[in-house]
């Protein structure tokens, strides 16, 4: 039986259980998580999905033991970002994109854990509010005013392109904004990646959220190299095997 102290926490849980899958249901895309059906029976509630199988992102990384090439940067991030333009185009933002949120499957990436379902539940607890990651957790998730869209989740994106390339996450927020000790990737990797891709990094990881890219299109054509820019480094081929 639960206490009367939980029972807020608790509905509010089940409230946001219950949006995630209504949420989920509606789209239908490889690198989202399907929902086939959701109910809510005996106190609380169930969702039926497919199975999953495969090393999140974090995990495959360290299994590679090198720096990942751009062509296997690339590889997994055109999905993923096929992925937000259907969520986006709903108004639905995911708002937790991180490493060890992201399943590579033998059919390609999947984002896990629907964060803006979760929402409900960070507006009546301190304690859940910590899931916010620091370096992939912009500015605008911490509060105030400044409005999250999909330049969040770019950010939160870029954080992932980052930890890979310099091996650890982007410095977190609450150190940039007194004094930003980040340098371009685009010059303290260039020569390793194409400037192209560290440019288009580097602007969706600015602090403020309009000096990104605001949405996926705007993102995709930075990371499109232009008849002078350099086009990706020639790589020894890469690849994870999902286990």
């Amino acid at each position: 039986m639960r206490s009367e102290p939980h029972r807020e926490t608790f509905d509010a849980g089940l409230k946001s259980f219950v949006n995630e899958a209504r949420l989920l249901a509606r789209f239908d895309h490889p690198a989202l998580v399907k929902v086939f059906r959701y109910w809510a029976a005996n106190g609380t509630a169930y969702m039926a999905m497919p199975y999953y199988e495969g090393p999140t992102l974090k995990t495959a990384l360290a299994q590679l033991g090198t720096r990942a090439p751009e062509s296997l940067l690339r590889e997994w991030l055109d999905p993923l970002l096929d992925a937000l333009t259907v969520m986006h185009r709903e108004q639905c933002y995911h708002r937790d994109i991180s490493p060890d949120n992201i399943l590579l499957t033998a059919s390609g990436p999947l984002l896990l854990d629907f964060g803006a379902a979760r929402h409900v539940i960070n507006d009546r607890t301190q304690v859940l509010t910590t899931m916010l990651k620091p370096g992939f957790a912009p500015v605008e998730q911490y509060g105030g005013t400044m409005l999250q869209g999909a330049w969040t989740d770019l950010y939160a994106l870029a954080g992932v392109l980052h930890y890979p390339i310099v091996g650890r996450p982007p410095v977190a927020w609450v150190v940039r904004v007194v004094r930003d000790p980040v340098q371009p990737l685009a010059l303290t990797h260039a020569g390793r990646y194409s400037a192209t891709f560290l440019h288009a990094i580097d602007a969706a990881l600015a602090v403020r959220p309009e000096s990104r890219p605001q949405d996926v299109a705007e993102f995709r054509a930075l990371l499109e190299p232009g008849p002078q820019q350099d086009a990706a480094l020639d790589e020894p081929p890469a690849s994870i095997a999902p286990v």
